[in-house]
């Protein structure tokens, strides 16, 4: 997997997408940054009805809620703040899929 980083103009600031294309094997965190060579392999593990990546991916989008009290008080999450760990913690989870997908064709193989 390889993190391509394109360059901002001074001062701006990246806004998150969050988002992935599967056949061209990319995830896109942000205007800035993207994820490159996703294995097709790590999209078929599911948790659920969804791929753990794409679990992932919504997880970490920022919503505002929609009371301006609350919006005001507690919507403090902000993915920049956050966007080497889901990095880190996506590298990890596409791994792990790779792998497991392996383990059960394997053992799919064996009955």
């Amino acid at each position: 997997m390889q993190i391509k980083k394109n360059k901002l103009q001074e001062g701006q600031i990246s806004k998150p997408k969050l988002r992935a294309d599967k056949d061209a094997g990319i995830i896109f965190l942000d205007e800035n940054t993207e994820l490159h060579g996703i294995p097709a392999e790590a999209w078929t593990y599911k948790l659920g009805n969804r791929s753990a990546l794409e679990w992932i991916l919504d997880q970490y989008q920022e919503t505002k809620p929609k009371d301006p009290t609350i919006a005001s008080t507690f919507n403090t999450y902000r993915f920049v703040d956050h966007k080497e760990q889901v990095i880190d913690l996506l590298k990890r989870v596409c791994s792990v899929s790779v792998e497991t997908m392996k383990i059960i064709e394997e053992m799919e193989s064996l009955n």
